[in-house]
């Protein structure tokens, strides 16, 4: 279960970003959040594992280049390995497969995201210090 400063951290931060709705779910502890209403922390009674939908797809404005490199969980997005400090990748940066992109912070884990193929940094989707949710791009890499 969440302890009681995870909970209001993860309230703040859900206010900041703009997002509608979060679920987040952990063991048998669910915590739903959504825009102008309340939180509604439940215990599942059942064992049944937590489903994550599938992220809502992107009204295509334009075309969108490169292979999306999305977020594997809700968390906090940092550029770099420590404050101050430069961060992994530049737009524009040859970066190769298995190269550390970015973080998350989820549930005070820190969580290391790598390129998925070796390629030009074509994008940077995400805002430092900002919570990300599941399936949103990061980063967009053009391979080579």
């Amino acid at each position: 279960m969440m302890e009681t400063e995870q909970i209001k951290e993860l309230m703040e931060q859900f206010a900041r970003t703009g997002l509608r709705s979060l679920r987040l779910s952990q063991g048998d502890f669910t915590l739903e959040m959504e825009a102008g209403g309340a939180c509604q922390p439940a215990a599942a009674a059942t064992a049944a594992p937590a489903v994550q939908p599938a992220p809502a797809p992107a009204a295509p404005a334009e075309e969108e280049q490169g292979v999306a490199v999305t977020a594997p969980v809700v968390g906090v997005y940092y550029e770099g390995p420590a404050p101050g400090a430069d961060p992994f990748i530049k737009v524009g940066q040859q970066v190769e497969k298995g190269q550390t992109l970015c973080i998350l912070e989820a549930m005070k884990m820190m969580n290391e995201i790598e390129a998925p193929v070796s390629g030009q940094v074509v994008a940077i989707e995400a805002v430092p210090g900002e919570l990300v949710s599941f399936g949103q791009t990061l980063v967009r890499i053009l391979p080579r």
